[in-house]
């Protein structure tokens, strides 16, 4: 009996070391990347390219997962990248982590993505705050999608944050409120062997790891500068 429970105890830890590994920074960042270009490659129903154009800064959580164990009951860890002072390029990635809200999900379906986009600087110094919520300490709406935007609708005009999600392949303009982000500490120690803040990753020189460079290389080539 002993032994019997050893090995099922090396089994768990190996499943445990597992999971964590496939949970890893890393991938995260790459299964962002992957999210931005699947969305962006359907023009007719993804970002439209002058609102990406306008943003400040952009979110990405990949697999935001309903019923996991927080209040609101769903959960999920992403990346920011903000422009680059300069107008040209987007910073290395920061990690934030989200919490309840309701993103959407379709039936059947146990995750989903969220893109937000973040459109003036006022979004912006949210992004910063020790956490802040969706529709109670920004502005938000939902995004539209399509080639092209209607430039004077009244998301554009008075929303801080555009936000979408996308759930069993289905990519939409969803209002997002009532989502808690706060910023991913022990992720960004993860990326960048230090405890960097935020604000100090995406406005400072903080230089990219391999699989956020992806990510950053990605969002320059659908938006290279800022309109």
């Amino acid at each position: 009996m002993y032994s019997l429970n050893l090995k099922i105890f090396g089994i768990a830890l190996a499943s445990a070391s597992f999971l964590c590994a496939a949970d890893s920074a890393a991938n995260r960042l790459t299964t962002s990347a992957t999210v931005l270009t699947e969305v962006m490659g359907a023009p007719d129903k993804g970002i439209p390219r002058d609102l990406l154009g306008k943003s400040q800064c952009v979110v990405i959580v990949p697999g935001v997962k309903k019923g996991a164990f927080v209040v609101g009951g769903q959960f999920g860890r992403g990346f920011i990248s903000c422009r680059r002072l300069s107008g040209n390029g987007w910073s290395a990635p920061a990690a934030i982590r989200v919490e309840g809200g309701s993103f959407g999900f379709q039936i059947g379906a146990s995750e989903t993505d969220a893109v937000m986009l973040v459109m003036n600087k006022r979004g912006v110094d949210k992004l910063f705050a020790d956490k802040f919520t969706l529709g109670v300490d920004a502005s938000v709406a939902a995004g539209p999608l399509g080639r092209n935007s209607s430039a004077d609708t009244d998301a554009q005009m008075h929303a801080e944050i555009l936000t979408y999600s996308r759930s069993r392949g289905v990519f939409a303009g969803v209002a997002l409120e009532g989502a808690t982000l706060r910023p991913d500490e022990s992720t960004n120690k993860e990326l960048y062997h230090s405890d960097l803040t935020n604000k100090q990753i995406v406005t400072g020189r903080t230089k990219a790891t391999v699989a956020g460079y992806k990510l950053t290389a990605d969002l320059k080539r659908y938006s290279p500068h800022q309109l």
